[in-house]
């Protein structure tokens, strides 16, 4: 049978693969981004019945014939050309969604782009050759060349081309990860193409980096295997004490921190010992990057607290010689009083030096036993205690919330205004606390009324920090600190009368 034979036999069948091939399109298009799956499926179809009619016409679209672009045939050409486009988009179809189950949609774009790009790019040179007899070999043996200098001009933009698929490949990281590099970077990854990586430091600033350069830092993943991120921190004491002693002081701050992880437990390692100090690094861990500035802060105010309460000493650095003075200073120096405890609580800011004194004065020390509850959810305290040494747990049913430490105290809202507790407070380790007990404020209250109006305030304010009252919202904070005021008035009555 000769070629026009065919022709005139199945003259519809171009017009029936043009027609497949623009509703190809058409329906392509209608199921959207968001619907790859059924994109795919359109694509295979439709597809299939376009190779299906080329099979049955016994037409190739892998071959040329220039009995294509007759007038009469360019309906053939032109489904030819249809056909070749649905062929890519299967074809890419199958790797979107290849992707798209690998859980890689990210972070294998770079891929992905490459892929489509290469796919697009065979496709046009198959219609050139097949459709077009456009002779292919020449074509590349040109390209080749011009290959050649463009590689040559672009040798930066190609390393960072192949430092990117490498850097796909091999999976050092994925998009959300915190990386830092050899070079002191740090950041979140947020973004990743075929030129640079984009990572969101912790000062809040994009940082942008070439692929080729990136490739070349060392590069420790500190999302992997989970975000959990170890400090060291080195603490030098005074050698006044036994190193056991010391030891055990720095896990009383480790087990006291709110802010770091308790499970695999902090650690505390001695480093050295000398004439000047005793080494110690505090090794603990945090839940993310994000959160080493919080708990550094916490574990050195808890170092400093700890230290204070067992009569601990911070040594001098190594280059600043102790003078007589300062000598005499550290010899002299003991746990702080209960003045000493009063004078930097916030809640007493208000008081005057007198004042504070005669609070001291007032004052009596009491321990609890580790595992004592001191008191249960729901009760109210009638004596003000601030804790000299040990470590009390807050707890709401069986769970801890929170960790109170030397310096730290509760009590304040049942001893001032008669306010149940919301938490359980237990001993974790045996604990030594100063006890104010109610009746030594009514002597100050009744000095000064408005200082009822000042200690509401500080209680509303510790209430909205501990239980996170809306900021958003001053009338409830408002509320909330005259409803303690009346009741400070309740308990003090006396006061109140002055008042009026």
């Amino acid at each position: 049978m000769t070629w026009s034979e065919m022709v005139t036999q199945v003259q519809v069948l171009p017009l029936t693969l043009c027609l497949l091939g623009l509703a190809g399109i058409i329906v392509w298009h209608i199921q959207g981004r968001s619907r790859p799956t059924a994109r795919l499926v359109v694509q295979i179809l439709f597809f299939s019945a376009m190779t299906a009619v080329l099979g049955y016409a016994r037409l190739s679209p892998f071959q040329f014939d220039p009995r294509d672009l007759e007038g009469g045939n360019i309906l053939l050409a032109s489904a030819k050309i249809l056909w070749w486009v649905h062929l890519s988009w299967a074809v890419i179809g199958f790797v979107r969604i290849y992707i798209v189950l690998d859980h890689r949609p990210q972070e294998a774009r770079l891929i992905q782009d490459l892929v489509v790009a290469v796919v697009y790019l065979g496709v046009s040179l198959s219609i050139l050759a097949f459709v077009f007899g456009v002779p292919i070999g020449t074509l590349l043996a040109t390209s080749g060349i011009i290959a050649i200098i463009l590689g040559l001009a672009l040798q930066s933009t190609l390393a960072d081309l192949f430092s990117g698929i490498a850097l796909t490949l091999g999976r050092p990281y994925v998009i959300g990860d915190w990386i830092s590099l050899s070079d002191g970077t740090e950041g979140r990854v947020i973004a990743s193409n075929w030129r640079s990586t984009y990572l969101l430091t912790g000062a809040h600033n994009v940082v942008v980096l070439p692929n080729s350069v990136l490739a070349k830092l060392g590069l420790t993943n500190v999302s992997q295997p989970d975000e959990n991120h170890q400090i060291t921190l080195s603490v030098r004491i005074a050698p006044t004490r036994m190193p056991r002693t010391i030891v055990e002081v720095m896990h009383a701050v480790l087990e006291s921190c709110n802010s770091i992880v308790q499970e695999p437990p902090p650690t505390v390692g001695l480093v050295g010992i000398d004439a000047s100090a005793v080494t110690i690094d505090l090794q603990f861990r945090v839940t993310s990057p994000a959160q080493r500035g919080i708990a550094r802060n916490e574990v050195i105010d808890l170092v400093y607290r700890h230290c204070k309460a067992a009569g601990l000493q911070l040594a001098w650095p190594p280059e600043s010689p102790m003078t007589g003075y300062e000598k005499a200073m550290r010899k002299s120096s003991m746990a702080p009083a209960p003045l000493g405890l009063i004078g930097a609580i916030a809640l007493f800011s208000v008081l005057s030096e007198d004042e504070r004194h005669a609070l001291a004065a007032a004052s009596s020390r009491r321990d609890f036993a580790a595992g004592t509850e001191i008191v249960r959810e729901g009760h109210a305290l009638g004596s003000l205690m601030i804790i000299k040494a040990g470590i009390v747990a807050m707890k709401q049913g069986d769970k801890e919330i929170a960790r109170l430490a030397p310096g730290d105290l509760f009590g304040e809202k049942g001893s001032l205004a008669g306010v149940e507790e919301t938490h359980t407070l237990q001993a974790v380790t045996r604990v030594t606390v100063y006890q104010i007990d109610q009746l030594a404020f009514a002597p100050l209250l009744k000095e000064r009324p408005e200082l009822a109006e000042d200690l509401a305030a500080h209680l509303a304010n510790r209430e909205k920090a501990a239980l996170g009252f809306d900021l958003n919202k001053p009338a409830q904070h408002e509320r909330r600190k005259l409803d303690l005021l009346e009741r400070i008035r309740s308990i003090f009555p006396l006061q109140r009368n002055h008042a009026v």
